[in-house]
């Protein structure tokens, strides 16, 4: 029987420490995607197996496979009992304009329950997270575990899958734990089981070998911004469905949100019209979604009375589970060069792609779950969907058929993952590592 009095008591006992673990890693810079800070990733990666290490590890490596460093270390208890891979990430996006934050981006700065800073809650907490759960036992847990943490996440974790590959034996396991997820409110637990996928693409424009004058063409010859503008409004109906053929989608969820909850929760202006049709979890979940998240055309500040000759716009494609990146890239490459308009030279370039999820767990290890979160919470977790993409999780499963897959949470609507002040619900962060150390007792039963 698991003593879970005895276990918060040790839980609570290690989180003051970790929560100084947790502001020390908020205060390195591992942007993955800009190689200027590929040196702070890799600190990143240092501290964290410096941590584990104290923990008392019995193996612990440091590995790459032509990218962004990754961690891979082992607490052996017995080869009797199960193994559990403890997952997260410690590279973070940029953060975009700092002015516009309230506190600096790279401090981690506790204001009320709140700790903002880039990576509190997407992932570092997940980070602190596996590291309150082994603290709780003294680096002694009560199943084997095995903790992965990568740097690449944040840009698709283009080298994981070799990673999983060269190193497989080192992460075989019976149970993955992503603690990069969302819980449904604060206070609400949640365990996701299903995961949106990701294509996206520069697409550029060309009409003009240069710049001419607007006045003395402007009206016979197409310039490449209203060329572009003209093919990136194709991608929508007039609902705001996404528009591309081939798609797959569904409308199948078992759960929805209310208008005003969404409306609060995306900070959406008074008076702006939702997209879409169908339950508003729906078209997050379990239907393709479209956004244009970047531009490059001439600024406002250096315009001129003339003609633009190229403009280029980045998509991003959220991809619907059962589809897959192939038929999603395929399906986006044809619309937009059926759709260019005049004739217009298009050249459109495939990025970053990630496989969509569905995740189910043998109903004992569910059943598990259910019970540690609960005592945690105090309420049961719900089983939802999300939006956003998790690549890994799929090349996880692909690797590891026979393992189960549990998708927890450290973040929260509140949150602001990728945005400006983004922040962690300080303590429904530390019910999460109380309820982590719960599961491993459970395991080890």
């Amino acid at each position: 029987m698991v003593d879970a009095a005895a276990i918060r008591e040790r839980l609570t006992a290690v989180l003051p420490k970790v929560t100084d673990e947790l502001v020390e890693l908020v205060a390195i810079p591992s942007i993955s995607a800009q190689p200027q800070y590929a040196a702070e990733v890799a600190r990143a990666i240092d501290v964290i197996a410096a941590h584990l290490d104290e923990l008392g590890a019995t193996r612990l490596d440091v590995v790459s496979a032509g990218g962004h460093p990754a961690l891979i270390a082992h607490f052996d208890v017995d080869p009797a009992l199960p193994t559990v891979c403890l997952y997260a990430h410690t590279d973070v996006q940029p953060t975009g304009e700092v002015s516009q934050w309230t506190s600096a981006p790279f401090e981690a700065t506790r204001r009320g329950d709140r700790l903002y800073g880039r990576g509190t809650a997407d992932d570092k907490a997940g980070v602190a997270a596996h590291l309150a759960a082994l603290g709780a036992f003294d680096g002694k847990p009560p199943v084997n575990v095995i903790v992965l943490v990568e740097g690449e996440e944040e840009m698709g974790s283009p080298t994981l899958g070799k990673i999983l590959a060269e190193h497989r034996d080192e992460l075989t396991a019976d149970l993955y734990i992503i603690a990069d997820c969302g819980n449904w409110a604060i206070g609400q637990p949640a365990f996701t089981t299903s995961l949106r996928g990701v294509v996206d693409c520069v697409v550029e424009v060309r009409t003009l070998e240069h710049a001419v004058h607007s006045g003395q063409f402007g009206g016979i010859v197409p310039d490449a911004l209203t060329t572009l503008c003209r093919l990136l409004a194709t991608l929508h109906d007039e609902q705001g469905n996404v528009a591309v053929e081939g798609l797959v989608s569904s409308d199948e969820v078992a759960v929805d949100q209310d208008e005003a909850t969404v409306r609060s929760e995306s900070s959406l202006l008074d008076g702006v019209q939702l997209i879409g049709t169908g339950a508003f979890t729906s078209r997050t979940w379990t239907k393709p979604s479209i956004s244009i998240i970047g531009l490059d055309t001439t600024s406002i500040a250096d315009s001129s009375n003339t003609l633009i000759p190229m403009a280029k716009a980045r998509i991003s494609l959220r991809v619907a589970p059962g589809d897959t990146p192939a038929n999603a890239w395929n399906c986006l490459k044809t619309h937009l060069e059926s759709h260019v308009s005049w004739n217009a030279q298009l050249t459109v370039t495939n990025g970053e792609s990630a496989s969509p999820a569905l995740i189910t767990l043998e109903h004992g290890l569910q059943e598990k779950a259910n019970r540690a979160w609960r005592a945690a919470f105090g309420v049961d977790p719900l089983l939802i969907g999300t939006g956003g993409t998790i690549g890994m999780i799929a090349e996880f499963q692909a690797a590891f058929p026979d393992a189960g897959v549990l998708g927890t949470a450290v973040s929260d609507p509140d949150c602001r993952m990728h945005g400006i002040d983004e922040s962690l619900h300080v303590p429904d962060w530390e019910k999460v590592c109380l309820a982590e150390a719960l599961l491993l007792a459970e395991l080890g039963e």
